[in-house]
């Protein structure tokens, strides 16, 4: 009877989704300053004061989530939260569709086994090793096996994938780009498989971390400046919106077609490689050309030494 259930609950739900994504199609957007619903939080721009985490509070590896509750809109100590409040608090603050902020909490509380309409979760559960939304080659982690706490920012990374941009907005400000995206995903899982000796990355969770790298692109729009508060400071900037506009908000149709799927196809390990051993080549022959420049220069500095002046 279960499985019964769960053939009919998965058809309705991606129908559900995919005509959302249809009316997506046909209706108008949000106007600008509109995308958050008025009497929420983020209305007009204005978000919650932001309070940085303090000493006992749970965090996770979302920087998405972490700024929520670093603003308020979730529990700021992150537990004891409600996977129905999260539903409808993704949605608000976010734009995610209906279907979308159903889909999430729901994965999660399967993989906490708990009950989706009853039980509550702290956002550092969210991060079981390769089971929940945590995973090894995340954009703005290291792996767990080197940084178990999975709520740890790591600044030098996300400034390198930041100054790796090499789109432009109509004003010429920086914007990260799918191929981007590709390219460094490409390099964490590179980087991971030759340094981390507990490094694991299913399908399943490869397209996780193109899915959640994808939000970079979607809700913020691949603006680096707006991506350096959240992802460096997990703080909604001021005055900041979704950059999704859609009067049913950003649907898993329409993410995954658009965007992830895009993303993960651009993944290219071997290239990678190619690319990194070429340049290392070409740094290593710099190398040997300004060594033997050096030395000719040197050479010649001491014939002049040792020849008789008038």
């Amino acid at each position: 009877m279960s499985f019964i259930y769960k053939v009919f609950h998965d058809v309705a739900f991606f129908s559900w989704d995919t005509s959302l994504a249809i009316a997506n199609l046909v209706l108008p957007s949000r106007a600008e300053g509109k995308v958050t619903p008025e009497g929420h939080p983020g209305f007009g721009g204005k978000w919650p004061e932001f309070v940085p985490r303090k000493e006992g509070d749970s965090r996770c590896s979302c920087p998405a989530l972490n700024a929520m509750a670093n603003h308020g809109i979730l529990p700021h100590d992150g537990k004891n939260i409600s996977f129905k409040d999260m539903n409808r608090l993704i949605r608000t603050t976010y734009n995610f569709s209906p279907s979308f902020c159903y889909f999430v909490p729901n994965f999660a509380a399967k993989f906490l086994k708990r009950d989706y309409n009853k039980d509550t979760f702290n956002l550092d559960e969210l991060d079981l090793h390769n089971l929940g939304i945590e995973h090894d080659a995340s954009l703005c982690r290291e792996d767990a096996h080197f940084c178990p706490d999975q709520s740890v920012i790591a600044t030098d990374m996300i400034k390198e994938l930041l100054a790796s941009a090499s789109g432009k907005d109509k004003d010429g400000n920086p914007l990260l780009t799918v191929k981007d995206l590709s390219r460094f995903s490409a390099k964490r899982r590179v980087d991971s498989s030759e340094k981390n000796p507990e490094y694991k990355l299913d399908f399943q969770h490869k397209m996780f971390g193109s899915s959640n790298c994808s939000t970079m692109l979607t809700i913020f729009g691949g603006r680096v400046k707006d991506l350096e508060t959240i992802l460096l400071e997990e703080r909604l900037p001021e005055n900041w919106e979704s950059r999704v506009r859609k009067p049913f908000g950003l649907t898993l149709a329409h993410f995954n077609l658009t965007t992830v799927m895009w993303v993960e196809l651009g993944i290219n390990e071997k290239k990678y490689i190619a690319e990194r051993k070429a340049a290392e080549e070409a740094a290593a022959s710099n190398e040997a050309e300004a060594e033997a420049e050096a030395d000719a220069a040197a050479e010649s500095s001491v014939h002049k030494s040792d020849s008789p002046t008038n």
